[in-house]
């Protein structure tokens, strides 16, 4: 009521309860997602804690969150960590090709030393540019 008395703290009023519906959603999504995702439950289990959150949403959630939340972050923590090794191989691997030029510095690098002729200087350069 005394919001709309004043205009700026109806839209403050107005943005609180969208956010919280955005944050409602955003829960009850990721609950949902958290379900299919665990492999420990098995298929009747998914479907009663399904049953649970749609029928009951704020206390389905609340108990879920209660009851496997531990889980539910330890499967986060999993993810992530997988997500940033795969990063950190791809990066590994990639980097670690070093291209054509790196190649090159290091035959004339061994040609410089005398480890290898100009002759066999040649014959890899060839090989690496063809």
């Amino acid at each position: 009521m005394l919001a709309y008395d004043y205009p700026l703290l109806g839209i403050f009023w107005t943005t609180f309860w969208i956010f919280l519906w955005i944050l409602w959603f955003m829960l009850l999504i990721r609950v949902f997602a958290d379900v299919f995702r665990s492999h420990d439950l098995g298929g009747f289990a998914k479907a009663l804690w399904l049953i649970f959150v749609i029928i009951l949403p704020f206390l389905g959630v609340f108990i879920y969150l209660c009851v496997r939340g531990r889980q539910m972050t330890q499967r986060d923590l999993e993810s992530a960590q997988a997500q940033q090794q795969a990063f950190d191989s791809y990066v590994r691997q990639t980097a670690g090709t070093g291209g054509t030029a790196d190649e090159l510095v290091k035959l004339a690098d061994l040609r410089d030393r005398g480890v290898i002729t100009q002759a066999e200087f040649d014959q890899q350069k060839a090989k690496a540019l063809g």
